[in-house]
């Protein structure tokens, strides 16, 4: 039967939750988009998923071991920095711009609101070099940047009659291998914020991760109070 247009961009769409996962290599990712872009038949589609759990799906652990989780994608760093960069600034004037997704962050990117709002997120970006830069300048708007918990991020930008900043981050620690990116610029009666935060499907993989590892602790019967067997409840 023939593919249509939306079923070939809901293979597509699986194929990235897949990446995000850590399920897939990068370019075995490339590869199979490829071909799900060019498939004119569901024959042609259905064997790029088939070895790839639907998006939430619990995976048990394989062998006598629970996955451990890979978080913020570090374990792919290295293969993130470098190549040439798809967007170099962002404009909004009584509007809005976003970069998000799979896209090369520039060496140096600039980003412009004024009376209007821009969205940078870089949990899922690639980048130019392993030091970035990113200026961002918020007169009677607002600039909202959003950066995985490992990144390396230096905030240094200045606020008047607004704000310039970044807020805590609580869900883990920057590492050496991923790069490092400063953030500065202005807000003039505007804002400007940085937050730390996991994309969805890495979440919902960390919480996999730590179901299998109960689940595993549970079954040797040492999951409640560190028993080494079962306890009777009476």
């Amino acid at each position: 039967m023939r593919a249509s247009d939306a079923e070939r961009e809901r293979i597509a769409e699986l194929l990235r939750e897949a990446v995000a996962e850590g399920r897939l290599q990068m370019d075995e990712f490339e590869q199979r988009l490829d071909k799900a872009y060019q498939a004119r038949t569901h024959g042609e589609l259905e064997p790029l998923v088939s070895d790839l759990p639907a998006p939430g799906t619990a995976v048990a652990p394989v062998g006598s071991s629970a996955p451990a989780p890979v978080r913020g994608s570090a374990a792919n760093w290295p293969s993130r920095i470098g190549g040439t960069p798809t967007s170099k600034g962002g404009f909004a004037l009584w509007g809005g711009f976003n970069r998000k997704g799979r896209w090369t962050v520039a060496r140096k990117f600039t980003a412009f609101a004024m009376w209007g709002g821009g969205e940078i997120d870089l949990r899922d970006a690639d980048f130019e070099d392993r030091e970035v830069v990113i200026r961002c300048f918020a007169i009677m708007g607002g600039i909202h940047v959003t950066a995985p918990p490992e990144l390396n991020v230096d905030v240094r930008g200045l606020g008047i009659m607004g704000g310039f900043g970044e807020g805590p981050n609580e869900d883990g620690e920057p590492v050496p291998q991923a790069p490092r990116v400063t953030i500065t610029g202005l807000a003039l009666m505007g804002g400007v914020g940085v937050e730390r935060k996991r994309t969805k499907a890495e979440r919902r993989r960390i919480k996999e991760a730590e179901e299998a590892e109960r689940a595993k602790r549970l079954e040797k019967g040492d999951g409640d109070g560190g028993g080494h067997g079962r306890k009777e409840l009476g």
